[in-house]
């Protein structure tokens, strides 16, 4: 009888949960139908500029436009491109080099201070720089969006793996292990979270440093086209540019969330 009442309680505070969570999105949808009504509203009635502040129907229009010869699938595709290589290259080069530094002290202490200040420097500074050494090509924007976030990637890392539980690393050494062992058995499973949450802040730094690579030195890529929108003045380009970026950034957030969510059931 208990487990009964236990299980229509629990059962109860799951739909009271599920409610909630409805009413929340129910409620995220009509800010921003509200929102896209007053924009629209606001340009119909001349109560803002449409040419500079553009409309949500003229963003729609001028996408369908670009979808008619396919114009924008190129653009979005070049950023695509170069926001997942600059991704990937920034998981798999801070993973290393956190472990490197985990695995050799001295090269920790030697090197700290000079990745804090290269984590502390303003990236937009370096693009222009990488586009001088690089070349105005999809390598320099690529090095530039690995910029953004390589730094903050190996120090983060480097902490989680540092901050371990000891008394671990203790019970593999009490049974004969190596270092290698700790490494494999420890600190690596133990930081996978601490990994998962650093890929959902890198996924959005490395998009801003290929955007800003694109301002500098593209001819294609979403990057280029708001800054040669706003150079000749069709901000409709502008305003449509950033709502996809806006739409990108949450699915590759969306993506990495849902690999999560598969990794903590597996557990």
């Amino acid at each position: 009888m208990n487990e009964t009442k236990g299980s229509v309680s629990h059962q109860a505070y799951l739909d009271k949960i599920a409610r909630r969570q409805r009413r929340i999105t129910a409620i995220r949808i009509l800010i921003f139908v509200l929102f896209l009504g007053l924009w629209e509203t606001a340009v119909r009635q001349k109560w803002i500029d449409g040419f500079i502040f553009s409309s949500p129907s003229r963003v729609m229009t001028t996408f369908a436009q670009m979808c008619a010869d396919h114009s924008i699938f190129l653009h979005i595709g070049i950023t695509l491109l170069e926001t997942l290589t600059s991704f990937f290259l920034v998981v798999l080069t801070g993973t290393g080099l956190a472990l490197l530094l985990w695995y050799s002290t001295d090269l920790s202490e030697i090197l700290e201070p000079y990745l804090v200040i290269l984590n502390s420097l303003p990236k937009s500074a370096l693009a222009p720089l990488l586009i001088v050494w690089l070349g105005a090509n999809m390598k320099s924007i690529i090095a530039a969006g690995i910029s953004v976030a390589i730094f903050g990637t190996i120090l983060n890392l480097y902490t989680g793996f540092a901050s371990t539980d000891p008394d671990e690393i203790k019970l593999i050494y009490t049974l004969k292990g190596t270092k290698r062992d700790v490494l494999a058995r420890v600190i690596i499973p133990g930081t996978v979270p601490l990994l998962i949450s650093i890929m959902k802040v890198n996924i959005g730094l490395c998009l801003v440093g290929v955007v800003i690579g694109e301002f500098i030195g593209a001819k294609q890529g979403l990057g280029y086209l708001i800054i040669y929108g706003s150079q000749v003045f069709k901000l409709d380009w502008v305003i449509m540019s950033i709502v996809i970026l806006c739409m990108i950034a949450m699915g590759l957030y969306a993506m990495i969330n849902c690999a999560e969510k598969i990794y903590l059931r597996k557990r």
